[in-house]
């Protein structure tokens, strides 16, 4: 969201900047390096007798930052903002699962074996006692 003349323009769109704009920045960005960069020798020529080290900073500064400064000024236009997705998904549909069947005892022996008890009379149960 930018203000021009004090009126909010709201960004809705993924459309890049416009060009005008594009151009102003890179030439503000290139102007403040480049200032930078006039300091830095100024300084280097005028701390070369009496602080040397940090003329000799000042001066590798000053030599490095015009080719940092071209190569950011003409890196070209940034990339168009990705925008949200208008794409709604269906929400999951709840399909059965397949589970895995328990282990069977086998019900016919223990059974076999209660009953073969009860007719021989080993235990006390219900009518029994």
């Amino acid at each position: 969201m930018r203000k021009h003349g004090g009126a909010q323009v709201f960004t809705i769109t993924g459309a890049r900047q416009g060009l005008a704009d594009d151009v102003r920045g890179r030439q503000r960005r290139y102007v403040i390096s480049m200032s930078v960069r006039t300091l830095s020798v100024i300084a280097a020529a005028s701390l070369w007798n009496v602080e040397r080290h940090v003329a000799i900073v000042a001066l590798v500064l000053g030599a490095v930052l015009p080719y940092v400064s071209v190569v950011i000024a003409n890196a070209g236009r940034e990339t168009a903002p990705k925008l949200p997705s208008t794409f709604v998904s269906a929400p999951p549909v709840a399909r059965p699962v397949l589970e895995a069947a328990e282990p069977r005892t086998e019900p016919q022996a223990e059974d076999a074996a209660e009953a073969a008890e009860g007719r021989r009379g080993g235990g006390a149960g219900p009518g029994r006692g």
